[in-house]
Order: structure tokens, then C-alpha cells, then sequence
């Protein structure tokens, strides 16, 4: 399963059909989906002049991230010059700590190579190239440079609207507006202007329940409305004053005169012919753009001149690479070995190629590498819609049946953390007091299946039940991708599931149709992993009843309320009491068995710089062109 970062999503949807305002000042009216289809509600647009009168405005931040992060950088002490760098082995902690500093720099003046290139890596090729279908791993890597923005974060993930696309940004003192001024100088890759038309315009098709966007949809629904008063003043309308509207508001933008029509005539935006060739030639709004794709082989983005110069004017700092090349490698040991033969510039080590495979000379004549905290978990999923899953007791005594212990010491070499919730313990929502993590117990195990009915009814060594006066084996498929280390966890817990009488069948399968089928829930028990989100109501998408990414169909009446509590309380601590008690509830129920949290560890060539890291892991520090640089040859 690959990574994402989570959306969000209410498990109610609203009432109503899909109106526009009277107001002179109100877009034109776009055609909308039959009336029982439609999810939004009826809503008449007062006149700007009404909205800014009557209403006190909070000046929000617009900052440039690379600014930000260059005034952050000018505070911090250098541990190591980059020539003292290049000699390191990363073999203790200080020397860890030395490499990050001298190598996670911005390039001061003239420093960076405009000219230069970057093979980065990825394991898997994208599902679409249209930035509202965005929901891998792969997906945000590139999309996040192809797609137009408004918004971005620091690295204690504190959004700010971005100065590359906005002028201003106010919020109405009662949380129920938010007002964006763009700049008038945002060009589509194919010359047209980028509006805050463009804006209100993707709100209408992310809330056509026609179109397929769960993950984007997340939060967006939240909204009572987004209007464009003119071709820059955007105003988004909430429904409440929630907490979570900072985010609600930070969705991917289509470009209006490229889907108003086609959008109606083929709402999955992907099967008639006209969406077939943008998908393959997509229009961009950001600093890149695609210019070919070999699918399963790599991703080629050019950097776009008309992002950073407009009529001739110089209006945005340049991207740090002309040419940026995705390398689609799913194996990791072809992965590394282009590593080391400088045929890549940048790749996730994971546990055994960090302790075993990158200690030589072979790899650092042309390599270094790095690690750091990184918010990302592993589970398995069950799915509760499968009569194996259904009785919580079953699934804890997955949990019971696995050998934890020997998936992290030595198939994870000791490197990783065991996962205990949805929540890292570091963070602010996670619970106060330490969850101690599942231990392998088959005796455990096996009475929690004799109690939920799974017995060996008829004596052949493994566990069965009667179901609709059938006598049916506990035995499912778990699906997992083709990376040796899933497959080897998914094969240990093959291992102990046998010794308490229950079969196993591991299925590697390609990243892309994994994703598919846990999308469409038909999947039995699949291996997956989760990014952090921006925000723990961000998590809502993957727990809520029905949201889009609960893969496991999981249902919780209090989780359910305690995540429409949280996202209506303004103080930060009582919201985190709410994010630690839903993060309890879905420890008793186990609709995952959480595996680890996941540390940063990276690979990447000696002549990269500005490796920078949060909790979303390296670089994603700078949604836009990102932090990554390459110095330029004296």
C-alpha cells in the first residue's frame, strides 16, 4: 500500500442541491449533477462589499518557505563544513547529526547549478496525473511539483498561505469566512491565467459525488461553499468555526477552461478520450510540468519558465533544477545498486541496506546518507466486512499471534519503533500515557479464536466455523506489495498465524493495483502505511463510518463523535484529550495491527544539498520546488 498523507471526511453528508447566488457578483451558474446525486447545499452568495463590512478580518500569514526557512537556517549552528561532511561515515549519532547540518542548507547566492538535473527515485508509478486524484506516495512527490497551491507549513507543520501564489489572506473573526487575494501573476503551462475562478470551479467537481476523490474530498465537505468575486478574491464559506478549517481550505486546483464541459460528460475525469490525453499531456500549475512518461519506467518533469518569469518579468525565485527525472524501481536492491552507480541521486534505505549494504566505500565514493524522526506507520488492515474479521477478538488475536519482536529486531535490524496507534507518542494528540505495545502471546491468541467460534471443527490442524450452515476455514489472502521486507513480514506472520491453526496466503502484487483494490475494499487483510497528516482530524478519513480511506470499513459511533467534537474545539489541549481517547478506542478494537513507526532513512548523492526534515520525512518541508539543490561547479 503506499503512503499518503490522510485527508479528511465527515461521515454525514449534507442535505441539499447545488445553487449559486443572485448576487451581480456570482460566478456563472456550472452545470450540476442530477438533484439526488448532489451533496452540497443551497446557498445564496451575499456581495463582497456586504462580506467586508460587516465583518471584523484577521490578517493571516503569507510567507515564501524558502525565505522562512533560510531566516530558521541563519539561527542554527553549523556542526560541520560540507568539506568536513563528504569525509563522514554515518556510522554514530554526532556524525548523523553533522551530515544533516552541513548537507540541509540552502544555497546562498549564485551557489545553486540552474543547469542541473535530479534522478530521484520512487518505488511505484502513479494511479493519474491529475492533482484532485492525488493519493500515493508517488502522487504527492510529483503532483506537488506539477500542481498549483495556495497553501504550505513549517516544519512544525503551522500552515501559512503561500507567498508564490497570494497576496493576502484574512480570516473573519467568527471562523466563518476565509478570504484569499491572489496574485495577477499565475500562468497555466499553457499560457491561460490562473483565477480564483479556477478555485471556486474544482470546489463544484471535488463535491460531485460522481467524481472519485475520497481523499481530497476529505475536509473540502466540510465547506459550505468556496466563490470567486472576481478573477482574484476568493472567499471560502464554512459551515462552522472548526479548528480544522485552516485545512479545509488547502485542496489542488483544475484549471477551469480545461474541465468545465468535460467534467459533466465524464465525471470519473479519467475514461473518455478527452480526459485519456490530459492525463497523459496534463496542463500545470506549478513550477514543473510533465513532458513524458514511461509507465513503470519513469516520470521526466521539466522546469517551467513561465512559472518564475511573466511577460518577461522575473516574478518568482527560479526552481534549483531544469530537469527533474522520476526513476520508477519497485525492487530495493536495484534501487541501490543505481544508487550506487550514480544512476539515481536519492532513494529510501530500508533496514537492512542502512546497517549491512551501505557501510563501504562502494557506497560512499559517490554516496552519504541520513536519518531522522519521520511520522509514518505500518500495519496490517483487516477487513471487517469479511466474516474473518468482523469479531474484534479476531483481530486482536492477530495482533497476539504475531511475532513482533522478531520483526523488529531482526528483520528491522533494531532500527524502527514499534507502533502503538495512529498517533506518533511525540506528537501533541497522541495519549498522555504510554500504550505498551502487543508481545507475541499464541496462548492468548488462541483463546480469543476458541472464543469468537473459530475451532477445528473437523480435525485436519486448522481453526474453522459454521456460517450460513457452512463449515468454512479461517484462512485469507494478505496482500502486500512486491518489497522484500513487506513480503518477509507478511511471511512471518504466515509463520505464527500456522502454529495457532490459521492459513495465511501472501500475495505480492504491483503498488498500483494493491492500491485499487483496498480502494475498492476487495481485500481480505492487506499490509499498508500511513503518513501524518497536517492535522489529527486528518486521520477522520481513514476511521469515520464510510469515509473514503477506511479500507478496513471500520465503525465507531464514539470515534465518530469524538472526531466532530475535535474538530470544534479551538484549545489545542482539550482537542488533544479527544485525539487520545479516539486513538485508545481504536487500540481495543484493532481494526489494524500496527507494526512501527518508520524513521527517515535516506541515501542520496554527495552532490545534493538542502535535505531538510519533519515529520513528513526529508524536503517535504517546502511544498513548491522543495529544498533539494545541487552546487554549481567553480
Amino acid at each position: 500500500m503506499a503512503l499518503g498523507g490522510c485527508g479528511r471526511k465527515g461521515n454525514e453528508l449534507p442535505k441539499g442541491i447545488s445553487a449559486v447566488s443572485t448576487s451581480q457578483e456570482a460566478d456563472q451558474k456550472p452545470p450540476v449533477a442530477p438533484p439526488s446525486e448532489r451533496i452540497l447545499e443551497s446557498f445564496d452568495v451575499p456581495p463582497l462589499a456586504e462580506i467586508v463590512a460587516q465583518n471584523t478580518w484577521i490578517d493571516r500569514p503569507v510567507r515564501d518557505s524558502l525565505a522562512l526557512l533560510r531566516a530558521e537556517q541563519k539561527e542554527e549552528v553549523l556542526l560541520a563544513t560540507v568539506q568536513e561532511a563528504l569525509l563522514l561515515k554515518n556510522d554514530s549519532t554526532p556524525s548523523n547529526a553533522k551530515i544533516l547540518s552541513a548537507f540541509g542548507r540552502l544555497p546562498e547566492l549564485d551557489q545553486a547549478d540552474l543547469n542541473a538535473k535530479i534522478d530521484r527515485h520512487t518505488g511505484a508509478d502513479l494511479n493519474s496525473t491529475n492533482p484532485i486524484m492525488i493519493s500515493s506516495t508517488t502522487e504527492f512527490d510529483v503532483l506537488g511539483l506539477t500542481g498549483f497551491g495556495l497553501f504550505s507549513f513549517d516544519r512544525m507543520l503551522e500552515p501559512f498561505a503561500s507567498g508564490e501564489s497570494v497576496r493576502s489572506w484574512q480570516t473573519s473573526a467568527d471562523g466563518l469566512l476565509d478570504k484569499l487575494v491572489l496574485r495577477d501573476d499565475l500562468v497555466w503551462s499553457d499560457g491561460q491565467r490562473i483565477t480564483a475562478h479556477d478555485i471556486a470551479f474544482t470546489f463544484q467537481v471535488i463535491m460531485d459525488p460522481r467524481v472519485p476523490v475520497p481523499a481530497v474530498r476529505s475536509g473540502t465537505d466540510q465547506m459550505r461553499w468556496v466563490h470567486a468575486y472576481d478573477d482574484f478574491t476568493i472567499v471560502y464559506f464554512h459551515k462552522e468555526p472548526l479548528a480544522t478549517n485552516v485545512w479545509n481550505i488547502n485542496f489542488p486546483v483544475l484549471p477551469k477552461h480545461l474541465y468545465e464541459k468535460s467534467w459533466q460528460e465524464d465525471p470519473t475525469l479519467k475514461d473518455s478520450e478527452y480526459h485519456v490525453k490530459l492525463e497523459q499531456s496534463p496542463v500545470s500549475g506549478g513550477p514543473y510540468q510533465i513532458m513524458t512518461r514511461q509507465r513503470g519506467q519513469e516520470i521526466v518533469l521539466a522546469r517551467r519558465d513561465t512559472w518564475s518569469t511573466v511577460d518577461g518579468k522575473n516574478v518568482r525565485e527560479k526552481p534549483f533544477f531544469r530537469e527533474i527525472r522520476f526513476r520508477i524501481i519497485e525492487d530495493p536492491n536495484t534501487s541501490l545498486l543505481a544508487l550506487k552507480s550514480g544512476e539515481i541521486d536519492e532513494m529510501i534505505l530500508n533496514p537492512e541496506q542502512w546497517m549491512t549494504q551501505t557501510t563501504g566505500n562502494d557506497f560512499y565514493q559517490r554516496n552519504t546518507k541520513a536519518t531522522a524522526p519521520e511520522w509514518v506507520s505500518f500495519h496490517f488492515g483487516w477487513n471487517i466486512d469479511t466474516p474473518y474479521f468482523k469479531d474484534r477478538r479476531v483481530r486482536r488475536a492477530m495482533s497476539y499471534a504475531f511475532d513482533h519482536d522478531t520483526m523488529l529486531e531482526k528483520l528491522c535490524y533494531g532500527l524502527y519503533e514499534p507502533c502503538t496507534g495512529n498517533f506518533h507518542e511525540t506528537s501533541w494528540m497522541a495519549p498522555r500515557k504510554k500504550t505498551p505495545p502487543y508481545r507475541q502471546d499464541l496462548d492468548k491468541a488462541e483463546t480469543l479464536l476458541d472464543e469468537a467460534g473459530w475451532i477445528d471443527h473437523d480435525n485436519d490442524g486448522f481453526r474453522d466455523k459454521e456460517l450460513d450452515g457452512k463449515l468454512v476455514p479461517l484462512e485469507f489472502d494478505m496482500l502486500t506489495n512486491q518489497q522484500p521486507l513487506r513480503i518477509a513480514i507478511c511471511t512471518l506472520l504466515q509463520e505464527n498465524l500456522s502454529q495457532v491453526g490459521v492459513r495465511v496466503n501472501v500475495r505480492p502484487m504491483e503498488s498500483t493495483v494493491l492500491q485499487q483494490l483496498t480502494l475498492e475494499r476487495k481485500f481480505e487483510a492487506y499490509f499498508g502505511g500511513w503518513g501524518s497528516g497536517t492535522d489529527p482530524d486528518s486521520s477522520e478519513n481513514i476511521w469515520a463510518t464510510g469515509a473514503g480511506r477506511n479500507f478496513t470499513s471500520y465503525s465507531n459511533p464514539e470515534v465518530d463523535k469524538l472526531y466532530a467534537e475535535g474538530r470544534r474545539e479551538p484549545d489545542r489541549s482539550k482537542r488533544a484529550e479527544t485525539y487520545a481517547r479516539i486513538a485508545e478506542l481504536l487500540w481495543e478494537d484493532q481494526p489494524y495491527t500496527w507494526l512501527y513507526w518508520r524513521n527517515s532513512f535516506y541515501g542520496f548523492s554527495k552532490d545534493l544539498r538542502g535535505y531538510v526534515y519533519s515529520p513528513r520525512g526529508p524536503y517535504n518541508y517546502s511544498p513548491g520546488f522543495g529544498s533539494l539543490w545541487m552546487p554549481a561547479q567553480p
